[in-house]
C-alpha cells in the first residue's frame, strides 16, 4: 500500500507557522477585522464605521499635545488603604496589581505641555488603571492641575474616562468632588479657560464634578456620559429607555456637551477654542 502514501518532499515542513496575535483587531460595533497597526495611525479609530476605541492616556496627550512638550508632574502620587478595605481581595493588591499593569501610580496623569504653541495645565484620566476610578489621589493630582493653571496664567484642559468615584476609599474619594469643583470655581473667577474632553465612558463622580464644569465640554463620538447606569436608571423610574440613552449624541441633544467632536479633530478644535477664549491667533495652516 505504498503507492497510497505521500512522499513529503523536501523543502516542506512540520513546523506551523505562529501568526501574532495582535496584529488585528475586531471592531466591537461593525465587526471589520482592522490591522491594527493602520487603526493606531487613525487614531484608533474604525476605517468603516468610525467606531472610537479606548485608548489609554498616553495616546491622548500624544494626539492632543505638541510632540515633544509634555512634562508630567505629582507622578510619585500614591493611594493609602485608610479603610483597609477588603472585598474579593485586599485593596492593596488591586492597587499593586494595576500599578504593574500600567506603569502608573494612579489613573490620571498630569502635567503641562503646549497646543500649537500655546501651554495648557492637562490632566488626562486613564480607564486601564481600575476602571479609571477616581480615588484621593485622582482628585488631589486634579486639584494640583488647577491650581498650576492658576499659578502660571494659563488654559486647563481635562480629558475624563471613568467608572466613578473609587468605593474602596469611601467618603475619601467622594470629597474630591467637591474639592475640584471648588478650585474650579477659583480658576472662573480668575477668567482661565477650562476645557472639558468627556471620552467612554465618563460616569459617576466625575460626570458629576470636573467633567462636566468646563467652559466648553467636548465628547467623543458614541462616548457613554451619564451618572448611573441605564439598567439602574431603568429600574429606578421602571421605564424603557432610549437606544441612544447615555451617548454623546444623546446629552448633546439634551443640552449637556456643547459639540461632539471625531478624535482626529480634537486637537484643532481645542486649539482654535482656547485662543478664541483667550483672544489670541489661531496658527497659521502651514504652523
Amino acid at each position: 500500500m505504498s503507492w497510497f502514501k505521500r512522499e513529503r518532499k523536501k523543502f516542506e515542513t512540520t513546523e506551523k507557522k505562529e501568526i501574532p496575535g495582535d496584529l488585528w483587531q475586531k471592531c466591537p460595533s461593525c465587526g471589520d477585522i482592522l490591522y491594527r497597526k493602520d487603526l493606531a495611525q487613525r487614531a484608533w479609530v474604525c476605517s468603516k464605521c468610525g467606531h472610537h476605541f479606548r485608548v489609554a492616556a498616553d495616546d491622548y496627550l500624544e494626539l492632543l499635545l505638541d510632540a515633544g512638550s509634555f512634562e508630567e508632574h505629582d507622578a510619585e502620587l500614591e493611594s493609602v488603604d485608610a479603610l483597609e478595605f477588603v472585598d474579593t481581595r485586599p485593596y492593596t493588591e488591586r492597587l499593586a496589581q494595576y500599578r504593574q499593569q500600567t506603569g502608573r501610580n494612579d489613573a490620571i496623569v498630569c502635567g503641562t505641555g503646549t497646543i500649537d504653541g500655546l501651554e495648557v495645565s492637562m490632566a488626562v484620566m486613564d480607564f486601564n488603571f481600575m476602571g479609571g476610578s477616581m480615588g484621593s489621589v485622582v482628585g488631589e493630582k486634579v486639584a494640583r492641575a488647577i491650581e498650576r493653571a492658576l499659578a502660571r496664567e494659563m488654559p486647563l484642559v481635562v480629558v475624563s474616562a471613568s467608572g466613578g468615584a473609587r468605593m474602596q476609599e469611601g467618603v475619601l474619594s467622594l470629597m474630591q468632588m467637591a474639592k475640584t469643583s471648588a478650585l474650579l470655581a477659583a480658576l472662573d473667577r480668575q477668567r482661565l479657560p477650562f476645557v472639558a474632553i468627556d471620552t467612554d465612558p465618563t460616569t459617576g463622580g466625575v460626570t458629576a464634578s470636573y467633567a462636566m464644569l468646563g467652559d466648553v465640554v467636548y465628547a467623543e463620538p458614541k462616548a457613554q456620559i451619564g451618572f448611573a447606569g441605564p439598567r439602574v436608571i431603568k429600574q429606578t423610574i421602571g421605564q424603557d429607555l432610549p437606544d441612544e440613552f447615555q451617548t454623546a449624541e444623546f446629552v448633546l441633544e439634551h443640552g449637556f456637551v456643547d459639540a461632539v467632536v471625531p478624535r482626529r479633530r480634537l486637537k484643532r478644535t481645542l486649539s482654535r477654542t482656547l485662543r478664541w477664549m483667550l483672544g489670541r491667533e489661531a496658527p497659521t495652516e502651514e504652523s
